[in-house]
C-alpha cells in the first residue's frame, strides 16, 4: 500500500492548487466569450450522454485535457481518473485502488454551465489507499477555492478556515434536527418515470423532511428550507462551509465527490451512506464508501451542553434515515 510523507502530500497539495486555479481561469475564460459574443449566438454547444440532462461541453473535454496532461508531466506513476475519459468508456466499474490516483471532475455543474447558472466548479481530488487526501474545488464564477489536505485543515480562497462559524466554538447540529437545518438534495439524472423507482423514491423522501412535524405519518422533518444547487460537489464544499447542514444524495460518481469528501472530513464533517439500514437507530455509521455512489454528509458541528460534536452528527444521521427511501445504484466492483 502506497505512504506519502506529510511533505510529499504538501508538495502535492502546493501542485493540485495550482492547476486547480487554472483550470477555474479555462472555465471563466469560456464564460467571458459567449457573453462577449466571441462564439457566435451566445449559445453553448453540448452533446447528450446517457440523457437529456447528462451533458457534456468542448470545455469539459478541454479542461480534462489540460488537468490530465499537468498531473502525468508532473507524477507519471499516479493513476489518473477523469469523468469525460470514464464516461467514453464502456465499463461501468469501480477503478480506484491503493495507489495514488488523481479523481477528477473538469467541469461539475455542466447544465448551470450552459444555462450561466453560476453553481459550476471543477474538481480535484487525490485519493490514497482508496480515501481523499487532498481536495480542490474551484468556482469561479463565485470566486470561491475551497481546498484542503489531510492534516492542514479545510480552507475557503486559502485564508478562511472551515467551517466558518468557529468563534466561541463550531455550532453543534440543532437538538431537534432535521428541523432547523438546511438540507441539500439533488435531482440527479435517473428521470426514469418508474413506479417506487429512484426518481419516485427520492421526491418521496424530500417531502418526508420538508413536511410539518408530525406529518407524513411521523416522518415529518420540518427543515428549515431544501436546497439543490445542481452539483453534487458543490454540495459538498458548502456542506463543509456550514451553510448546508444536512446533504443526501446517491447516483453522483467518485469524481462528483472525491474532493468535496477530503474537504468536508478535514473541516471535521461526518459522510456516510444515504441508504437506511434496516436498523436506523442502533446501527453502526460508516464510513461512506467512495464507488457506493450513497451518501449522506453532515456539516462539522462541536459539542452541545450533553453531547460531543459527533454525537450530534451521529444523531441527525439517524433522524435522516428515519425519513428517507433506499435508493438503487449498484454497480460493478463497489
Amino acid at each position: 500500500m502506497a505512504q506519502l510523507s506529510q511533505q510529499e502530500l504538501d508538495e502535492i497539495y502546493a501542485f493540485a492548487l495550482d492547476i486547480g486555479k487554472r483550470a477555474g481561469k479555462l472555465l471563466l475564460d469560456g464564460v467571458d466569450k459567449r457573453i462577449g459574443g466571441v462564439d457566435g449566438s451566445g449559445e453553448l454547444a453540448f452533446t447528450e450522454k446517457d440523457n437529456a440532462v447528462d451533458i457534456v461541453t468542448k470545455t469539459d473535454e478541454d479542461v480534462e485535457t489540460f488537468i490530465r496532461s499537468a498531473i502525468q508531466e508532473r507524477y507519471p506513476s499516479h493513476k489518473f481518473l477523469g469523468e469525460e475519459s470514464y464516461s467514453k468508456g464502456q465499463s461501468r466499474h469501480y477503478l480506484i485502488d491503493e495507489k495514488p490516483t488523481w479523481c477528477v471532475d473538469p467541469l461539475d455543474g455542466t447544465v448551470n454551465y450552459t444555462h450561466l447558472f453560476p453553481m459550476f466548479c471543477v474538481s480535484i481530488g487525490f485519493i490514497v489507499n482508496h480515501r481523499p487526501v487532498i481536495g480542490i474545488i474551484n468556482a469561479p464564477f463565485m470566486n470561491q477555492l475551497f481546498s484542503s489536505c489531510a492534516g492542514r485543515g479545510a480552507w475557503l480562497n486559502e485564508r478562511r478556515q472551515l467551517p466558518l462559524i468557529r468563534n466561541p466554538s463550531i455550532p453543534p447540529m440543532p437538538a431537534n434536527a432535521p428541523s432547523k437545518c438546511i438540507f441539500s438534495c439533488e435531482w440527479g439524472k435517473d428521470r426514469r418515470d418508474t413506479p417506487d423507482g429512484n426518481l419516485h423514491r427520492k421526491v418521496e423522501s424530500f417531502v418526508n423532511m420538508a413536511a410539518e412535524i408530525g406529518g407524513r405519518g411521523g416522518k415529518g422533518g420540518m427543515v428549515h428550507g431544501v436546497r439543490s444547487l445542481g452539483s453534487a460537489t458543490l454540495d459538498l464544499a458548502y456542506t463543509a462551509m456550514g451553510s448546508l447542514d444536512i446533504w443526501w444524495e446517491a447516483g453522483c460518481w467518485e469524481w462528483d465527490v472525491a474532493a468535496g469528501i477530503a474537504i468536508l472530513q478535514e473541516a471535521g464533517g461526518l459522510v456516510t451512506t444515504a441508504n437506511p439500514p434496516e436498523d436506523p437507530a442502533n446501527a453502526p455509521i460508516e464510513e461512506a464508501r467512495l464507488g457506493s455512489r450513497l451518501y449522506l454528509a453532515i456539516r462539522p458541528a462541536g459539542p452541545s451542553e450533553t453531547e460531543t460534536g459527533r454525537q450530534t452528527q451521529e444523531r441527525v444521521v439517524r433522524e435522516v434515515w428515519r425519513r428517507v427511501r433506499a435508493l438503487d445504484y449498484s454497480r460493478p466492483g463497489a
